[in-house]
């Protein structure tokens, strides 16, 4: 797998993120929506990446760094003709990697609590994430589902 950092430009991964977005914006109550735009992804305190199988973009993925040991994934999203084959699991283990390279030694991730989101909660779930109280800037919400990883 190839990984490319940044790569906004790139129209299929222009479309890929405009099309998380809207998706969970449209699943998530107002006050609790933490997707980021492309311009919020481009925050110098988050990398980001695309990711590669034969010159096919697979899906992409974003770690925020809190502080400098302590990491969030963002913007973690398989390309649809990808979903459903096990990719999810390739591209958090891509991403624990480059994380691991950056020498985090936490990750957290916030997800939704709804029925749409449970493919999510059981792919971090599969990857040793476990169930956590919210950390930085995030707040006690029922919307939302808080999950932790030690490297």
């Amino acid at each position: 797998m190839k990984t490319i950092e940044g790569n906004f430009d790139n129209p299929e991964v222009n479309q890929l993120l405009k099309k998380h977005f809207i998706e969970l914006r449209s699943v998530s109550p107002e006050g609790s929506t933490h997707v980021l735009d492309i311009e919020g992804l481009q925050n110098k305190s988050i990398k980001f990446w695309s990711i590669y199988e034969n010159d096919e973009l697979i899906g992409c993925g974003a770690l925020k760094f809190l502080d400098p040991k302590h990491g969030e994934f963002k913007s973690i999203r398989v390309s649809d003709s990808f979903r459903k084959k096990g990719y999810g699991n390739k591209i958090i283990k891509v991403l624990i990697d480059k994380s691991r390279k950056l020498n985090i030694k936490k990750i957290s991730v916030e997800t939704g609590s709804g029925e749409f989101f449970l493919p999510a909660r059981k792919l971090f779930k599969s990857s040793g994430f476990i169930e956590c109280k919210p950390f930085s800037h995030y707040v006690d919400d029922p919307n939302s589902c808080y999950m932790s990883l030690k490297l």
